[in-house]
This record gives structure tokens, sequence and C-alpha cells, in this order.
């Protein structure tokens, strides 16, 4: 059903590979590959909701590509400050503790949609959109980001190691 709405959605695309979709209203990301379901994650979208402007701190929504990777082989819990490791590590944060990092790994977005998460003052790339780790995994299952798709530690980590350069990612207010 999913692939049937994203074809009807965005005619012309190829739906081939690996496809991550995000659900705002559930908060789950889905990661299926080549029509086939390969796993689901809890995840946290932003508090503030939907929205695509800068310093909105919103969930940009819409098509989105993985643009860049940033993480090879850095510990679980490395916090990473403009995509590169600072050298500390972090313990999980304990119910009602705020470690708002992000951590262990980066996929950069870069939106498809021009004028709704590509160009001018929408675009998801230059807002540092990102789906990574969180020092804070007691906040996934609901929206507590800052705009960013945040997802346990071991997670990220393992999407990051299968989901390559160029998979898709949608985002639905669904």
């Amino acid at each position: 059903m999913l692939l049937e709405y994203l074809e009807a959605r965005y005619p012309g695309r190829s739906l081939e590979g690996h496809i991550l979709y995000i659900s705002v209203q559930r908060q789950p990301l889905f990661h299926v590959v080549d029509g086939l379901m390969r796993n689901d994650y809890s995840i946290a979208t932003a508090h503030a909701g939907l929205g695509t402007l800068v310093d909105s701190y919103r969930t940009p929504p819409g098509l989105h590509r993985v643009a860049e990777k940033f993480g090879d082989g850095l510990p679980i819990g490395s916090v990473l400050k403009d995509r590169e490791p600072t050298g500390e590590v972090v313990e999980l944060a304990a119910p009602g503790e705020d470690h708002d990092v992000i951590t262990s790994r980066i996929l950069w977005l870069e939106g498809l949609e021009e004028g709704t998460n590509r160009g001018g003052d929408r675009d998801s790339h230059d807002r540092f959109i990102y789906i990574h780790g969180t020092g804070n995994e007691a906040s996934l299952g609901s929206p507590s980001s800052m705009g960013c798709i945040r997802m346990a530690n071991q997670d990220v980590i393992r999407l990051y190691e299968e989901v390559p350069i160029g998979a898709l990612v949608v985002v639905l207010d669904n």
C-alpha cells in the first residue's frame, strides 16, 4: 500500500532499492527494501510538528534522499558536533534527564521537492536536517526533537550500515 501511495504521489520516481518512510503521526521509521519491509524503528520527530522554514524547529515533510553520512566506526554514544566527533561519549539519559546531543551516526537529508523542502528558506539540507542517534532515547516514540529525526543509537548504527547514500526518505503526517 505504501508503494502504491508513493507511486501516485511521486509519478515517474523510481521506488526501487531502499526507502525510509517516517510517519510523523505514529513516530516510527519503516525501512523498506525493494518493496519489502526490512525493519521498523521508534523515532522522534519535531516537538513543533511539521514545517519547512529555516529556524522553525520543525520536521520537513515530503520526499528527501540521504545525501551524506557521518560517523563511520565511531563508538556507540559518540557525540558529533558540526558532523565531527567531539571525543565525548555520552551515557544514555535516564527518563527525565536531557542529554539532547547528536550521537553515533548522522544521515544528512536533502529535500527533493522544489519549494517544499528544497531551495530558498525551505531547504532541508541547508537546515541541517538529519536522521541521527540521541543521548535521550527516553524521548523516542513522541515528537520531541528540534526538527531532525532522532533514533536509538543501536538502531541508527544498524540503519547507517544498511542504507546507501541516495536512499529515498519520505516524511508524511499519516
